[in-house]
């Protein structure tokens, strides 16, 4: 079964709102689907969080190394993708091209056996998982509203993120948390993300430990990107000394980057995300390098539904996960597949077991937010 092509398809208008200074228009474009064609008719699809030009100058660059190719072997096409082009940069928008081609692979190598993904990545250890609601924080008196609309679409986990956090004072800081935490009650459990990769991040070692011991006075269950995503040994000795877990790593891209964070246990929970980090091939080995360390693997998911697809698979084949992230509400998740996803009871999403990554585009969706009329 041959590749044949791999199509770029951009999202536009409903693009969230990312909290960096200058914020993001919805017409613009971060997110982008990959769809990758076989000559078998068999097609798969994955998700880049990255802009479609960025993406097309990559898939041209990289062309020449996977149209042909066998469409069922994901890892080693995605090995030779990566060795392929070092020379132009390894990681960044290479690798982000990487992990949709990666992702789009996986699903057709699942729907080419008609097994899930999470079969093929090494088995099947739990059909559901806990999705945390994510969203960014807002001036406490409209904070309240958001967490409550949350709450009422079934999360019984949010995490909020960026925004006035850690950009005003500590006195903003606690007013934000403590809002949250009033407004959810103490049965929901909420997580805090600083946004120290934003541009420019003012605060340093000593403000991230100080605040970590406000956020554990209010049950807060992680403090994520509390400094710059570069300070390895900031975050080592955070971990060390914060009475909460520690958590990073969306920016970093390639396995060989997360392997001296896990090695110098500088973070309790990982977070790659597997739109960037080069697709489900080097999550898996990301994953399991975490687990022989202790150190559990929580997707970062601020993309689409493809993206949480990939996630909640991998997430199925791992022996331990506990999270996956859901960024919400967002209609590059819930308007561009057939079959929405949804919570039970609680607070738990279902793990897809169809063949693939376990959905079915909805096309019209698709169109919608590209322009593009495409199709299986």
């Amino acid at each position: 079964m041959k590749i044949t092509e791999v199509t770029p398809i951009p999202l536009y208008g409903r693009t969230p709102d990312t909290g960096w200074d200058q914020g993001m228009d919805p017409d613009e474009n971060l997110m982008t689907l990959i769809q990758v064609r076989t000559d078998e008719g068999i097609t798969g699809i994955g998700s880049v969080f990255t802009s479609e030009t960025l993406v097309r100058g990559a898939l041209k660059l990289m062309r020449p190394y996977f149209i042909g190719e066998n469409a069922l072997e994901p890892e080693r096409i995605s090995e030779k993708l990566h060795q392929s082009t070092f020379w132009q940069g390894r990681g960044g928008t290479v690798a982000h091209a990487i992990s949709g081609i990666d992702i789009a692979l996986w699903d057709i190598l699942g729907k080419a056996t008609g097994q899930p993904v999470s079969r093929l990545l090494g088995g099947i250890y739990r059909d559901r998982i806990k999705p945390y609601g994510s969203i960014l924080f807002e001036e406490p008196e409209l904070l309240g509203p958001k967490l409550e609309a949350v709450v009422a679409r079934g999360f019984k986990a949010i995490k909020m993120g960026w925004n006035p956090f850690g950009r005003v004072s500590s006195k903003m800081d606690e007013a934000l948390v403590k809002t949250a935490r009033q407004t959810v009650g103490p049965d929901v459990e909420l997580m805090v993300d600083a946004g120290g990769s934003e541009q420019y991040w003012p605060q340093g070692y000593k403000w991230a430990l100080q605040t970590s011991k406000m956020l554990a006075d209010y049950d807060i269950t992680w403090f994520e990107e509390a400094l710059p995503p570069d300070d390895i040994e900031g975050f080592a000795r955070l971990r060390d000394h914060a009475p909460l877990p520690i958590t990073t790593g969306e920016v970093l891209t390639r396995r060989q980057s997360f392997m001296p964070w896990i090695e110098r246990g500088a973070v309790d929970y990982i977070q790659p995300d597997v739109t960037k980090v080069g697709g489900l091939s080097e999550m898996r080995r990301i994953s399991w390098q975490a687990y022989d360390h202790n150190i559990l693997l929580v997707p970062h998911g601020w993309n689409t539904a493809v993206g949480l697809a990939a996630d909640l698979q991998l997430s199925a084949a791992m022996p331990v996960a506990r999270w996956v992230e859901y960024l919400t509400p967002s209609p590059y998740i819930e308007e561009i597949v057939t079959q929405p996803f949804t919570l039970d009871e609680e607070g738990l999403l279902k793990i897809p077991c169809e063949p693939g990554l376990g959905i079915k585009i909805d096309w019209d969706g698709v169109e919608k937010y590209s322009g593009m009329r495409l199709g299986d």
